[in-house]
């Protein structure tokens, strides 16, 4: 019989960090002892609090049966706390906050609840593939808009077309930024809150990945400013490297949160109550994500000073565990990957995470992701290699490329 896919996945472009994994695996099967620079997937262990606490959650759960669609109560009210204790921000845990498998399906079944067929959704670019991807399952239609180091990597919200805000539903927005490390100020996200009411678009926030981990000034939440018209998405996965724990929550607006859980009802049965159990601990505990933050510190500086010592570009990173930086002139961000692969390093093209914008533009092209998640180790060995290149002396080095094609991988 003959198989035919959904339009949906036939539109839909390879998953970029699917394909980053490819390129450390089939170098990896070589026998190549790779530092990976690509995936955003911390490496150190989750804290042994909650792993200690884990088995003592599951047997207290053993007879509870399915968890609830939308939390179980001393999460929620550990979510609330949260965000009252590290932003000042009081919610109602039953009727503002929600459980969530993790950001990536939450943000990725959002539209649905929201969008119809033909709206449009304003998304960052560079930007989470999900911002996108979940858009057009729902029906709608993404508009890109650029992330710009002339803007500080903030989306200009004031130069958006009003006929493209007239059609839009909703806007994602990203800060602290991946890739760029950038953070937005209490004033910038006054004047956007503004901006989105006042054309009654809903303000997705896919805050929480990062707000944690910041080097210097302590980001803030755009909960502090409002709460009308916007909700909030986050995960223990980056704060506690719980990646595969999958347990996060969205925070917000009521009616929005209330509309999320409809959609929430009928596509997930909830992240087991088990894991909640040891959440709700991680989130009271703030130690482990000093911790973590001090090691991302140490890494970026390391990176960003290694980098502009072979003749790249300065770069810094105000927050994340990513470093966003300019390739060498005239080279694209895949030609310099490939170079990067050739000494066992692998980092993430810009181009991979960013779509062209409406002025025919990809912001992502003559930039490459770096992630420093690797294990201290690796990731001096990374440092190491990346050392071997001299950018300085350079004109284009695509004669000293073997032949590896990085997308394919």
């Amino acid at each position: 019989m003959e198989i035919n896919y959904a339009n949906n996945i036939l539109n839909t472009k390879p998953y970029a960090f699917a394909e980053v994994d490819k390129a450390v695996e089939k170098l990896r099967n070589k026998g190549v002892e790779v530092v990976d620079f690509g995936v955003g997937d911390p490496s150190s262990p989750t804290a042994n609090f909650v792993i200690n606490n884990l088995s003592l959650a599951a047997q207290k759960r053993a007879e509870s049966g399915y968890p609830s669609y939308v939390g179980d109560r001393r999460f929620l009210e550990a979510a609330s706390n949260y965000l009252q204790n590290n932003f000042g921000v009081k919610l109602d845990s039953n009727t503002q906050i929600t459980s969530t498998i993790g950001s990536k399906e939450a943000v990725f079944h959002f539209p649905l609840g929201f969008v119809n067929s033909g709206d449009y959704v304003i998304c960052p670019t560079p930007g989470y593939p999900p911002y996108q991807n979940g858009t057009r399952f729902a029906g709608g239609i993404p508009y890109f808009v650029p992330l710009l180091e002339e803007n500080n990597f903030l989306i200009d919200y004031k130069n958006i077309p009003q006929d493209v805000c007239d059609k839009s539903k909703l806007i994602w927005i990203n800060y602290p930024n991946s890739p760029t490390g950038a953070t937005a100020s209490k004033e910038w996200y006054k004047g956007f809150v503004e901006w989105a009411s006042s054309n009654n678009i809903i303000i997705a926030a896919d805050e929480g990945c990062y707000i944690d981990i910041y080097f210097e000034e302590k980001p803030v939440s755009i909960l502090e400013v409002a709460t009308e018209g916007i909700i909030t998405f986050y995960s223990l996965s980056k704060r506690n490297n719980m990646t595969g724990y999958r347990v996060g929550f969205c925070a917000g607006d009521s009616r929005i949160i209330d509309g999320f859980k409809k959609v929430k009802t009928n596509v997930d049965s909830g992240t087991p109550t088990f894991i909640q159990d040891v959440a709700a601990l991680a989130l009271a505990d703030n130690a482990h994500a000093e911790e973590m933050r001090k090691e991302y510190q140490h890494k970026i500086k390391v990176l960003s000073k290694t980098l502009a010592d072979i003749g790249l570009p300065p770069s810094k990173s105000e927050a994340t565990f990513y470093l966003w930086q300019k390739v060498p002139q005239k080279m694209s961000s895949v030609c310099f990957a490939k170079i990067l692969l050739d000494v066992g390093v692998v980092v993430t093209p810009g181009d991979w995470i960013s779509d062209t914008c409406h002025d025919g533009v990809n912001p992502g092209a003559g930039y490459v992701r770096f992630a420093v998640v690797a294990p201290i180790e690796m990731f001096n060995l990374g440092i190491e290699r990346i050392k071997t290149l001299n950018f300085n002396t350079h004109t284009i080095i695509d004669t000293t490329i073997n032949n590896v094609n990085l997308k394919s991988a």
